[in-house]
């Protein structure tokens, strides 16, 4: 298995080193006295000497580590192979799992962007080294802000220069002031140019603000730019949901050029919450075409997270057509995807693999991904549920022949034959199945995903938005409340810009007839008067877009979804008293666009948790969110057990992580599922429906146009159709859990 990367070198007037990555952590080396050898680059003043002393360094520490040589001795390492054994490798592996493009798989995003930034960093740095230009293509959106901000820091800390780069942007709206925050322009400059010192003439994105009739010489004197450069070095790319590259959508020829196009629908609804509104989202865009990306000299597409990973199966595993633009890569014959665990899930190396290989003798190169390498109970169990969906069969009908002919026999290794395997993997999910989330008292632990003690819980629903608590798993809340447990749900943030503006002038207007309708019966002319003042300003931020979060509008939308979550919970039966709004800071930015939590976010996490002192905590584990609150709030939560998991009070604390409205956990991954009546459906529902401001056509719906009620209830009626299909118990509706492990 590979543990480490090739080490390289980092040129620095004030200090050099090598570097390579060693289980995902960048590893620098200034001399050689950690290996035993009197190299010492930063003591000469020559740069040639330097670079000479640098590279015997560089082979020294190559011949160290091929010869298992531990940093630090803190790590397990194995043989690192010869980068032709590699290129064969990883030929091989494309040619068994039928991939068309070359691909590196990273246990998380920040691991993938760190490698990405190096090898830009080396490119800059060559071309350095022999006076010439370093021509970069940029892209803009979330995938790319991790590299920039590693690009940044290397700035800062270890004196890259990016004096010799020219860059060229993918793209950029139309039409669009390039002042605008929504602008590429903004975007690039906040995110990457303004912190490192490049040359502003060297910079290039496409002008959104120019006049029509203009456009078309616009483009055509970028391309000739790119020419006249020669050519592009390296080209960053990310991916979107509909596949496009730039914004290339479906149905862009390999033939384009940079040009005037059209947006997709998808594409503005993943814009919408950015935009304040799809409505505001622009129709057109200037983009580089899917000829001028593929005539760059490299190709590097980054793709996080598990919303990307059905169009990167697409991409990578299908044939090129004009409907997956993505896909136009596999002709160029220097490209290759950095991806993380998500967004490769469903590559046939990580969701099938034993159909197309050994598992048990085949070496993988993926850090992160060794488990999959073994037949442990997990992955039996996802090869035993993957072949039963397969083959349309229930598990306990599966036969010897059926694990024989889809790679699997080797299971038999460990239960003897198909029967045996098919009872384990049966029981495994039966097992999930409860009607007491809360633990049933004096049950059988062993057979249940809950304890029974103590048998009154104190449970913490952590909901990121108002909302979210009762879309997933508003069954649950009531059951767990009916059974006598003490349920507190904590609000993380206030959900305020996701309430129409009409929504509050209509709340004005209640609030205005009602007092005229009342105004006889009651001294109300100074609450009259104060409330018209106050109504006049809200009216006031309106006309002037002003979405600060200490404007009085944001503090009227916070109001309106706080009354919407208590209406929801107490419908429910949750105790009004243990209703709690955190509006963690991170969140109140009055944009869509959020900060980085803080460490005031992560302590009021904390207090929360050591007040209650749950033995219990629910958290939205939906990291599909495609706005990303849902990341920020979980990150908060497992930073905030990370920090008090030595307490006593946590070592008798489950977590169990719920979906949002976008995605459900594979059934593989399910740890407990509570199945739903007829009756507790229709309470559910009415309890989604408290929330008025989020019904009928919420603000950022993305690209589901159901309502959030309709999503819910199709969500978890899947759910009990595929235990129906596998064979165990038949039920209306089933919400689904997994449990976090400490």
């Amino acid at each position: 298995m590979r543990q480490y990367t090739i080490p390289k070198i980092y040129y620095n007037k004030n200090r050099s080193f090598c570097f390579f990555y060693f289980n995902g952590k960048r590893i620098r080396i200034y001399n050689g006295k950690s290996i035993g050898e009197n190299i010492y680059p930063n003591k000469l003043k020559n740069k040639a000497k330097v670079l000479d002393e640098l590279n015997k360094l560089k082979d020294s520490l190559l011949l160290q580590l091929q010869n298992n040589w531990i940093p630090n001795n803190s790590y397990n390492l194995t043989k690192e192979k010869s980068l032709e054994e590699e290129t064969s490798i990883s030929t091989y592996e494309k040619s068994i799992f039928q991939e068309r493009v070359n691909l590196e798989i990273y246990n998380n995003s920040e691991i993938g962007s760190k490698v990405v930034a190096d090898e830009i960093a080396e490119l800059i740095i060559k071309k350095q080294n022999i006076g010439k230009n370093c021509i970069l293509g940029l892209a803009t959106g979330s995938s790319p802000i991790s590299v920039y901000k590693e690009l940044i820091r290397m700035h800062k800390n270890e004196g890259l220069s990016f004096k010799n780069v020219i860059s060229f942007n993918l793209d950029e709206y139309v039409p669009m002031d390039p002042k605008s925050k929504h602008s590429y322009h903004f975007f690039m400059y906040e995110s990457l140019f303004k912190h490192i010192d490049i040359k502003k003439q060297n910079i290039h994105i496409p002008k959104g603000d120019l006049e029509m009739k203009k456009i078309q010489n616009h483009c055509m004197n970028f391309e000739k730019k790119i020419k006249d450069h020669g050519g592009i070095d390296l080209q960053l790319l990310g991916i979107g949901r509909t596949g496009h590259i730039g914004f290339n959508e479906p149905g862009a020829l390999r033939s384009s050029i940079t040009r005037l196009t059209n947006i997709d629908f998808l594409t503005k609804f993943d814009a919408a919450e950015e935009f304040q509104g799809i409505e505001n989202v622009p129709s057109k865009a200037i983009t580089m075409g899917v000829q001028t990306i593929l005539n760059a000299k490299k190709i590097i597409l980054l793709a996080w997270g598990e919303g990307k990973r059905t169009v990167i199966k697409k991409s990578v595993e299908e044939q090129p057509l004009e409907t997956m633009p993505a896909s136009y890569l596999q002709y160029h014959t220097n490209t290759k995807f950095i991806l993380d665990k998500d967004s490769s899930s469903s590559l046939k190396r990580i969701s099938c693999p034993w159909f197309y290989t050994d598992i048990t003798t085949f070496k993988v190169k993926e850090t992160g991904f060794e488990n999959l390498r073994s037949w442990n109970d997990f992955n039996i169990k996802k090869a035993v549920i993957w072949l039963s969906l397969r083959l349309k069969k229930p598990i306990l009908f599966l036969t010897d022949r059926d694990y024989q002919e889809n790679g699997m026999s080797k299971i038999f290794e460990k239960y003897d034959n198909a029967y045996n395997a098919n009872i384990k993997v049966f029981n495994l999910i039966q097992n999930t199945i409860t009607g007491w989330p809360g633990g049933k008292p004096n049950a059988d632990e062993s057979k249940r995903p809950e304890r029974s003690k103590p048998s009154k819980k104190r449970c913490l629903i952590f909901s990121p938005h108002p909302d979210d608590d009762v879309i997933s798993m508003g069954g649950t809340i009531e059951r767990l409340v009916n059974q006598g447990h003490e349920v507190y749900i904590a609000y993380q943030v206030s959900g305020n810009i996701a309430v129409f503006n009409e929504d509050i002038l209509q709340q004005i207007e209640i609030i205005k007839r009602t007092f005229k309708n009342i105004r006889k019966s009651f001294n109300l002319k100074k609450i009259i008067n104060e409330s018209n003042e106050i109504f006049n300003l809200i009216k006031k931020e309106i006309k002037n877009k002003n979405t600060s979060d200490k404007s009085i509008l944001s503090k009227f939308k916070s109001s309106i979804r706080q009354a919407e979550a208590i209406q929801a919970t107490t419908f429910l039966g949750v105790n009004k008293k243990n209703i709690l709004f955190l509006n963690m800071p991170f969140y109140e930015t009055g944009k869509a666009k959020k900060n980085e939590l803080g460490k005031k976010d992560i302590s009021i996490i904390s207090k929360i948790i050591e007040k209650i002192k749950p033995h219990q905590i629910f958290a939205a584990g939906d990291l599909a969110d495609p706005h990303g609150t849902h990341r920020l709030c979980l990150n908060s939560i497992f930073n905030s057990i990370d920090n008090l998991k030595k307490e006593i009070f946590m070592k008798n604390c489950y977590v169990w992580l719920y979906r949002g409205a976008w995605k459900e956990w594979k059934i593989y991954d399910i740890d407990m599922s509570v199945p739903l009546s007829d009756d507790q459906i229709i309470t559910k529902r009415k309890s989604i429906f408290k929330h008025q401001t989020q019904k009928d056509s919420p603000v950022f719906p993305g690209s589901d146009t159901r309502e959030f009620w309709q999503r819910a209830e199709e969500r978890n009626a899947h759910t009990a159709s595929l235990y129906k299909r596998l064979g165990l118990a038949q039920y209306q509706a089933m919400e689904a859990f997994k449990r976090h492990y400490f």
